[in-house]
């Protein structure tokens, strides 16, 4: 484990990424026991959090954080809680204050425990479930789906019988499909332009559908979901222009409490429900990264850093915790741009020196008298004996 743990007093419920220019990414993460919203600035070179936070929103008595989303631009936060409702705060250019502000057709709708944004951030889905991890938090069963347009909250998708209790939720890349999960095990698709749902993952009978991940780094159109086979955990692969199974691989080798994935799509992580984190590349779906960081613990949160390759975690005994994982180093722009300079520079240093020592007809060694130098002219036929070759042969 790198990094620390920033938890200080009260139980953190959940916590996730907020991107900020220039890479000054910072970190919100949800209390309870008192309950509060505090924002932490990370430092990566220490790949660790700052010891206080730099905000800190108090919710009121009897109100707990349950799940936090966090919009693309990194300047609005949605917050469900265990009173039902759902919160909207705005972040100050200078990240010093929480802004809380109205978000009406989230008033009163229920326990929320799925909230996700869209990539492009145009949409902003919830899913009701039921919750029991903290005596806090009601206990409900609720599997209405809303899909909204952002940020004027236009109602896109209003079902009330979506799943029998929610589990898990995730926009595709081109914000045009979202999945949902169910307890029960089932998984869906929905089409996000006009809320149509447009299929049922297929399953056997002995398969469970748990959480859902969609591939982010364009090239492979693909959803991961985490399924429970009997005793056995898997990681299966969809294609999303058919929506049918292309195959599956045993990566955790838990039951996955937590599935995310990283901005860039290079990686997909697995968090177990005794605190263990494990890191897919998704290029080859070998592991790259083992690590206990919770130990006996169930992951309740794992995020992918913006920027370096940190995940963010929390559990309730361990607080949050960041770690920096294991993988291959990435080459920054500059760099490739310096070793493709330098091959260019190396090309023309060889060019020149082959130039230069060479023996081709244009570049001949040269005697100190001009006598290496051959004439032109001694190439060329003579005249007189060419007409002389025409005159004896027998036409």
């Amino acid at each position: 484990m790198d990094g620390g743990d920033a938890s200080g007093q009260g139980t953190v419920t959940c916590a996730t990424w907020i991107r900020r220019p220039e890479n000054a990414h910072l970190v919100v993460v949800g209390k309870s026991s008192p309950s509060s919203l505090e924002i932490f600035s990370f430092d990566p070179k220490t790949t660790s959090l700052s010891p206080s936070p730099k905000v800190k929103y108090e919710f009121e008595e009897g109100i707990n954080p349950v799940t936090i989303v966090v919009h693309p631009s990194g300047d609005d936060l949605v917050c469900s809680t265990s009173t039902g409702d759902c919160k909207l705060f705005e972040l100050s250019e200078d990240n010093t204050r929480l802004m809380i502000k109205e978000l009406l057709p989230l008033q009163g709708v229920g326990l929320q425990k799925c909230l996700a944004f869209s990539v492009d951030g145009t949409r902003l889905a919830t899913g009701g479930a039921h919750f029991d991890i903290h005596v806090t938090f009601v206990n409900t069963k609720d599997g209405h789906l809303r899909i909204f347009e952002w940020p004027n909250m236009h109602i896109i998708l209003d079902e009330r019988r979506a799943h029998k209790s929610f589990q898990d939720m995730d926009f595709s890349l081109d914000s045009e499909f979202l999945a949902s999960t169910s307890t029960d095990g089932s998984g869906r698709i929905w089409n996000t332009n006009d809320g149509s749902p447009i299929t049922t993952l297929a399953r056997n009978p002995d398969e469970k559908i748990e959480l859902c991940r969609f591939s982010k780094d364009g090239t492979k159109p693909f959803l991961f979901c985490s399924v429970q086979r009997g005793n056995t955990a898997l990681t299966v692969v969809f294609d999303i222009s058919t929506w049918k199974k292309i195959g599956h691989k045993r990566l955790l080798r838990k039951t996955a409490s937590i599935m995310s994935i990283s901005l860039d799509g290079k990686y997909l992580g697995l968090g177990s429900r005794d605190g263990d984190i494990c890191v897919v590349e998704v290029k080859k779906m070998e592991v790259r990264h083992r690590s206990k960081t919770h130990l006996g613990s169930n992951l309740t949160s794992l995020e992918f850093c913006p920027s370096e390759r940190v995940v963010l975690s929390t559990s309730a005994e361990w607080g949050v915790m960041t770690t920096k994982l294991t993988v291959p180093v990435d080459w920054k722009e500059w760099q490739i741009y310096s070793v493709l300079l330098g091959l260019f520079l190396a090309s023309l240093v060889a060019f020149y020196i082959f130039f230069n020592n060479s023996d081709s007809f244009w570049n001949f060694p040269l005697a100190k008298n001009g006598a290496a130098r051959p004439h032109i002219e001694t190439m060329l036929p003579d005249p007189q004996s060419d007409q002389s070759m025409w005159d004896h042969m027998d036409l």
